[in-house]
C-alpha cells in the first residue's frame, strides 16, 4: 500500500446511487466527512459504530481509487484497514488530507468547534491563536468544497440533523459560529425568529450548550439583529443563552476596518463564558482598535499586483444600465446605486449579491487588453471602471493569499462575502481566551 496516494481533487462531485456523494445537501451522511474528522483527530477514543464507519470510508475510497485504475476492488478484511486507519501517514494513504494550506497546531492549547463555518474565517482565526477545530458543520455543497481544499476536512452539513449532530465531541473548549444572518439583516423582511429556515437556527446552537457545555462561545452576526424587533430578537437569544448556564458579555458591534482590513464592515460579537467557571463578564473587554483612523489600511493595500482579467471589467452598456438605475432611485430621494470607491480609502462592505460588486466599483486602468472574453452587451468601458477580484474580497476580508480559492468567481464572491473579518474575530477571541487561560 505504500505510496498509493489518495488525492482529494480525485473524488468526483456526484457518484452514483449506490456510492456516496461528495459534496452536496447531504454531505453530513457521507463518508469524506467522518474519514477527515477521523483523520484529523484519530487520537480520540473511537466507538464501535463509528470504527465501523471509518473502515467502510476507506473500503469505499480505496474501492473508488482501484476502480478508476482498472483494478479489481479492494481485497483487504476489516482488520488491516483498521490497522491503516490507526497509522493513516505511516501508509502514505491519505498525506493529501494534511497538505492543506491551513493545518492544524501540532500542540493545541484549546479545542473548538466550528459551526455554520462556511470557508472557515472562525477556524483561521482561532487557529492563529493555537487552537485545534475538533468538529465543523457547513451546509452549502460550494462551501464545503472551499473548506475541504484548505483544511483537509469535509465539514459535517445540515445541523438541524441528529445525526449531524452526533459527531459532535462531548468535550471540547470553545463553541464558535457565525450562525445564519439573513433573517436579522437591515436589508429584506427581516422576520428574525419567525423565519423557520433561517432565524431558528440559533437554536441549534443553544441545543449543542446545552447539551456539550462548553468553557464558552462565540458568535457573529449582522448589526442589523442588536435592534431587530426593538430589541427584542437580540433579548430574547441572551435570555435563552443565560438559561443555557452562560453569563455573556454585553454584545458589542465592531467594524472590520478598525482591526487592520480596509473594509467598513459592521458586525455584532456574541460572548459567552459558562457560569460555574466563575468569570466576571464585567472584566472582559472588547479590543481596541488595532489600526485606527491615522493607520487604517487603504484598499491600494490588497488591491491586486498586476493587471487583471478584462472579465472584470464592465460593458459599456453595463455602466449605462448602472448610471441610469441609480439616476430613477437618486430622483426618488433614495441613495441606492452603484458606487465607485476610492482606491486610498476603505471598501464598503462586501456581502453576497450584484449589490455587494456594485457598491465597490473601482477605476483601474492597467488594462491593456480589451478584448472581451465572457459574452458582453457593447464593449468593454475605456474608463477603468472594474469589479474588485475575488482575491480582493478575500483580502477584504483577512483571508491570507495562501488561501486556496477552488470554485469559479460566482461562488468565491458568495463565500467571501458570507465569511466573517478574521483579523477583528482574532483579536476578539485572544481577549476571551485570555480571561478563559487558555493562552
Amino acid at each position: 500500500m505504500k505510496n498509493n496516494d489518495i488525492k482529494l481533487s480525485e473524488f468526483p462531485e456526484e457518484i452514483t446511487e449506490d456510492g456516496l456523494r461528495l459534496y452536496g445537501e447531504t454531505s453530513y451522511e457521507n463518508q469524506m466527512a467522518v474519514l477527515s474528522h477521523y483523520l484529523h483527530n484519530h487520537c480520540e477514543e473511537v466507538t464501535d459504530e463509528k470504527k465501523k464507519e471509518i473502515i467502510l470510508a476507506i473500503r469505499e475510497f480505496l474501492s473508488r481509487k482501484q476502480f478508476r485504475q482498472g483494478k479489481d476492488k479492494v481485497g483487504l478484511s476489516d482488520e488491516e484497514l483498521w490497522m491503516v486507519a490507526e497509522s493513516p501517514l505511516e501508509y502514505n494513504l491519505f498525506k493529501d488530507f494534511f497538505d492543506v494550506p491551513f493545518p492544524a497546531p501540532e500542540h493545541p492549547k484549546f479545542t473548538f468547534i466550528d459551526l455554520f463555518a462556511g470557508i472557515g474565517g472562525f477556524r483561521i482565526a482561532f487557529q492563529n491563536l493555537g487552537g485545534k477545530c475538533v468538529y465543523s458543520s457547513e451546509f452549502d455543497a460550494k462551501a464545503q468544497e472551499s473548506y475541504l481544499a484548505n483544511y483537509g476536512e469535509m465539514p459535517f452539513g445540515d445541523i438541524t440533523k441528529e445525526s449531524t449532530k452526533s459527531y459532535i465531541p462531548q468535550e471540547f473548549d470553545i463553541l464558535c459560529g457565525g450562525f445564519p444572518c439573513q433573517a436579522f439583516s437591515l436589508a429584506g423582511r427581516r422576520l428574525g425568529f419567525k423565519d423557520e429556515t433561517r432565524g431558528t437556527l440559533f437554536f441549534e446552537i443553544e441545543a449543542i450548550l446545552r447539551k456539550h457545555q462548553p468553557k464558552a462561545f462565540f458568535l457573529e452576526n449582522v448589526k442589523g439583529l442588536a435592534i431587530h424587533d426593538r430589541g427584542r430578537t437580540l433579548k430574547t437569544i441572551l435570555e435563552h443563552l443565560d438559561d443555557a448556564g452562560y453569563d455573556v458579555v454585553p454584545p458589542q458591534i465592531l467594524n472590520a476596518m478598525d482591526y487592520g482590513v480596509p473594509q467598513h464592515r459592521e458586525r455584532i460579537y456574541i460572548i459567552g463564558f459558562r457560569k460555574d467557571l466563575g468569570i466576571n463578564v464585567a472584566n472582559f473587554h472588547y479590543p481596541d482598535p488595532t489600526t485606527p483612523g491615522d493607520r487604517r489600511p487603504k484598499f491600494r493595500d490588497v488591491m491586486e499586483e498586476n493587471e487583471v482579467s478584462v472579465k472584470y471589467y464592465l460593458s459599456t452598456t453595463y455602466v449605462e444600465t448602472l448610471i441610469r438605475h441609480k439616476a430613477r432611485h437618486e430622483a426618488a430621494g433614495h441613495g441606492f446605486g452603484y458606487k465607485i470607491i476610492d482606491i486610498d480609502g476603505v471598501a464598503n462592505a462586501i456581502v453576497v449579491g450584484g449589490m455587494g460588486r456594485e457598491c465597490n466599483l473601482l477605476i483601474d486602468k492597467r488594462l491593456t487588453n480589451f478584448t472581451p472574453i465572457t459574452r458582453i452587451k457593447g464593449e468593454v468601458n475605456r474608463e477603468g471602471i472594474r469589479k474588485m477580484t475575488p482575491r480582493e474580497w478575500a483580502r477584504l476580508q483577512g483571508f491570507p493569499d495562501s488561501f486556496k480559492i477552488v470554485v469559479a468567481d460566482a461562488s468565491a464572491y458568495k463565500q467571501f462575502g458570507n465569511s466573517v473579518a478574521i483579523p477583528a474575530i482574532q483579536a476578539t477571541a485572544e481577549k476571551e481566551l485570555q480571561m478563559l487561560g487558555l493562552i
